[in-house]
């Protein structure tokens, strides 16, 4: 009996051979690269990759109609911003993915506070940008709180739902709907539908997974439908918007040259900087780089993409079905489900059956903040993913190296 219950131990041990897998590195890098998913890692690199090409073929587009004919506009001046906001932005999210989960905790609520502020003061000293107030000029370039408030929103969201466990009696769900409507006023303020849509929806996400009751979910997803048929009558944004996917009524030349620009290329496509449909397309580099990619890389190359994003959602939630701790798991669904409903969004409105909300593509649209915004959102999401690949292996239990670990 001891002899086998030696034998097990030592092959516990075996598993975590530092000569064999390289577990003698006890350095924060060494960890995380044992620890974090590098397969939703790879599949964020592949997306990043394929956004530099989308970029590099919308680029000329972009430079010609935004260059006021200045000859220093080089063809592939959005392709070489694109890269440097990337060698700024990578190194961003690894250093977040490294973070503990508690110091991520606490810097969310301090990011969504911030944020929150800034917003509110985009309205009185915003640049007005084709209609909409949504950035803060800061001198050396602009940015755009609503695109940094959307991870750090669903962090603090998570640790506010995930006090429920301790203390059945606060009044936490009806404190995550003040959070939300304030941020939901300070968006349609701006003005910024679609944005407000993905916040909401977001918070109603994370509700369910939290445990809600059924019956108030569903008098929330009947709320939001009253508020969507309100918006429709008094505001002024969602007017324009609705009538022009609907009626056809309005300005509702954008949605349709990106319909005929994505199916132009057929299935394969016209080839890299052969698309001619791309110069037609008001924001070819940031709305409608999907319709580019359509028309130079084919239909097929745009499936591939929709199946990439899809990829990563269910990476994570799969992900989570070991996870213990619900912090973690309202955190991380939170943020891919985010990440995921934006790609969803933007690529509707690119196929002409959503309306135009002027929403950028995840990863592959050009955009500074955007890019930031983002690098920080999945630096969380890997943060959150993180794991000892050695935790669940064996009953097992070996010291080493000063730690306990599992076979």
């Amino acid at each position: 009996m001891n002899q086998t219950i030696t034998g097990k131990i030592k092959a516990g041990a075996a598993l975590v051979d530092p000569n064999r897998y390289g577990r003698s590195d006890r350095s924060a890098t060494g960890r995380w690269f044992w620890e974090i998913d590098r397969v939703l890692l790879l599949l964020l690199a592949v997306l990043i990759g394929v956004g530099l090409i989308a970029v590099a073929a919308a680029s000329p587009a972009a430079a010609q109609r935004y260059s006021g004919g200045s000859v220093h506009f080089a063809e592939l001046h959005y392709f070489y911003r694109q890269i440097a906001w990337i060698a700024l932005s990578l190194p961003v999210m690894i250093a977040i993915s490294m973070q503990p989960r508690e110091r991520l905790r606490r810097l969310s609520l301090i990011g969504a506070l911030v944020c929150m502020v800034a917003l509110a003061l985009v309205p009185m000293l915003g640049a007005e940008v084709n209609g909409a107030k949504r950035w803060l000029n800061l001198g050396i370039g602009q940015f755009q709180p609503s695109e940094f408030l959307k991870p750090f929103f669903v962090v603090s969201m998570a640790w506010l739902l995930s006090l429920r466990e301790s203390d059945k009696s606060l009044p936490i769900f009806t404190l995550s709907a003040v959070i939300t409507g304030v941020v939901a006023v300070l968006l349609m303020r701006q003005p910024d539908f679609g944005s407000t849509i993905i916040f909401a929806a977001v918070w109603i996400a994370m509700l369910a997974i939290a445990g809600l009751n059924l019956r108030i979910l569903v008098g929330l997803g009947i709320a939001g439908l009253v508020g969507v048929v309100l918006a429709y009558f008094f505001y002024d944004v969602a007017t324009a918007r609705i009538n022009g996917f609907l009626f056809g009524e309005g300005d509702n030349f954008q949605v349709e040259n990106a319909m005929r620009t994505l199916t132009a290329g057929g299935l394969f496509g016209m080839g890299p900087g052969a698309g001619t449909r791309k110069f037609g397309l008001p924001e070819p580099h940031t709305d409608y780089i999907f319709s580019v990619i359509g028309e130079e890389f084919g239909l097929i190359a745009c499936l591939m993409i929709a199946l990439l994003y899809l990829a990563i959602v269910a990476r994570v939630l799969i992900k989570l079905l070991d996870e213990e701790s619900s912090f973690a798991i309202l955190a991380a669904a939170g943020l891919v489900i985010q990440f995921g409903l934006q790609a969803l969004i933007n690529m509707a409105v690119n196929v002409q059956i959503a309306p135009s909300k002027g929403m950028t593509l995840p990863f592959i649209s050009y955009g500074g903040s955007s890019m930031l915004a983002l690098s920080i959102a999945m630096g969380l999401l890997l943060a959150f993913t993180r794991r000892n690949p050695y935790l669940t292996r064996s009953p097992y239990v070996v010291k080493w190296g000063g730690e306990n670990i599992r076979g």
